[in-house]
Parts: C-alpha cells; structure tokens; sequence
C-alpha cells in the first residue's frame, strides 16, 4: 500500500523539478535535425493509424485493451498480486487476440502493402470522384428497377469497415455502372436476394448477409429486406438504399432510420450529402437530414 501512496503523492522523494528542467533543456540542445524529422513521421504514422481504427469496432476494442493495461499498472503499482497475475496472463495471449479482433485493418494494410500502394496508408481512401460516379450509377439503376419493381439492397460503407458482413457474400470487386447494378439485382441472378456492398466508390461484394433489425416500431409491411437495411444502419455508420419487390419504393436507412418513398433526385441528394459532404469541415451528419426526416422509421 506504501507503493501505491508513493506513486500517487505529488511531492516523490526523488523529485526536483530544477533538476528535470536541467536536463529537459540539456536534451533540447543534443537534438538535432534528423531526430526532429524521425519523431515527426512516427507521429504522422500514427496519426493515420488512429484514423483509420478511428470510428471501428476496431478502434472501440482498442479502448477497452488500453483500459486493461491501466488496471495492469495500478495493480502491479498497489501491489495487488492476483489481480496483476490475471492481466499478465491474459495480455501473454494479447498477440493472438490482437491478431483476431483488428483482422479486417490489418488486411486492409496488407492489401495496402502487397499493392505498392503505401501512399494510401499515409492518404485518406475517400476520393469524391469515385464516389460521385457510384452515386450517379446507384441512382440511376435504381431508378429503372423502382420501374420494375426489382428489389435492390446497396450498402454503402463509411468509416466503420464491414469486413465481416463482407466474407458472407461473393467478392466482386468492379467499377459501379446502372448496367452492372441491374444484372446483380436482375430477379433470376443468384445474388439479387443478398446485399451489395460499396468500398471507396466501388462494388465490394455481392449477395451479403446483413443482420435483421429488432426495432419493435417499424412498420409492420416491412420487409426482410427493409429491416436487414434499418438493422445494418443500426449497427454501422453505413448509409443503405433499399428498393422495395412489392411496391418499387425507394427508401434510404441512415442510423437506425428509414425513409421511404424518395424520388430519384431526393436519393441523389441524401447520397451526396452523406457520402461526399461527409468529409467536409462543415459537414452536418446524420443530423442535417433529421429535419427532413421528421416522422422517424417507417413512415
């Protein structure tokens, strides 16, 4: 208990503050120009790791691993045994755990460095231009299969990466066109029933499974479809665009909410407001379309 009064009583024995500031200054001046340019690109590293976990299950896991090795320190600090036996053994497997719960990032960053591309490790993914041309092809397929009556389920992935919904479907990985979009979601396709998921402006994956929405205050006509849209807007940041079997509808499911019947050009608009504007200083987030959305889901 003397460890733990010590390590928290502001005036330690062998504190003197002449002396820190004596030598904080002596190490200034041995710092020379090539130390200054390796502390600036291990910061920007990992400023760019932090905003690529940043808003990820990942990035939520991680805060709960630095929490563990907080109660680690106080507990090997207090003296308290079994409690610093328990973390030491469980962080000895910390490796292998840390391997399993970031998977999809670390993919992401092998993928990244099997490329070449280590530019986009150090660049943000979201180019407006790939972007806008999806938006264009998503509007205008959904369009003619609200015409139809073809049902269609599009995810569009934002800051939280969907590694796992991703693995449940069939990799496609193609530039977005009306044309494409249509022979995916073409009724005797054999992925038009799962979802279609967008990465960086482009088609992921096909015929994916999404988990179903628990909202008790949905409407009850509401399809399966309608609620794997709301249950993933619930789960994720991702913005989905659902065009109803039964009636052509198209509605749009953004943070546990759904919005139904838009035309094509209210798609358009919600779609670039979310994904393009999204990244912009003046952005308004979900947020700014709650004032167009008052009624909540289902209306």
């Amino acid at each position: 208990m003397e460890a733990f009064q010590n390590f928290f009583n502001p005036t330690f024995q062998n504190f003197n503050l002449e002396t820190l500031l004596h030598n904080s200054y002596y190490m200034l001046q041995t710092v020379g120009i090539m130390d200054v340019v390796d502390i600036l690109i291990v910061a920007y590293i990992i400023y760019r790791l932090m905003k690529l976990l940043k808003d990820t299950s990942a990035a939520r896991l991680a805060k709960g691993v630095i929490w563990l090795l907080l109660i680690f320190l106080v507990a090997s600090v207090a003296g308290l045994t079994t409690i610093s036996f328990i973390l030491q053994t469980s962080l000895g497997i910390g490796v292998t755990a840390a391997i399993v719960i970031f998977q999809p990032e670390l993919r992401r960053l092998l993928e990244q460095l099997g490329k070449g591309n280590l530019s986009g490790l150090l660049t943000s993914a979201n180019d407006p231009d790939a972007a806008e041309a999806a938006i264009d092809a998503t509007v205008k397929a959904c369009a003619d299969m609200s015409r139809t009556k073809t049902g269609v389920l599009i995810v569009f992935e934002r800051k939280e990466r969907l590694g796992e919904i991703i693995a449940t479907g069939t990799m496609v990985d193609a530039e977005p066109s009306a044309e494409l979009l249509k022979n995916i979601f073409f009724k005797n396709s054999p992925l038009h029933d799962g979802a279609l998921i967008m990465r960086d402006g482009r088609i992921c994956a096909a015929g994916c499974v999404l988990p179903l929405s628990g909202n008790q205050n949905l409407s009850r006509d509401l399809g399966t479809r309608h609620r794997a849209a709301v249950g993933m807007s619930e789960s994720s940041d991702s913005v989905l665009v659902v065009v109803s079997e039964e009636t052509g509808a198209i509605s749009v499911a953004i943070g546990g909410m759904l919005k139904r019947h838009l035309s094509p050009e209210i798609l358009r608009k919600v779609l670039e407001s979310e994904l393009i504007a999204d990244d912009k200083p003046d952005k308004k987030g979900i947020s700014a379309l709650r004032n167009i959305w008052k009624g909540g889901a289902g209306k």
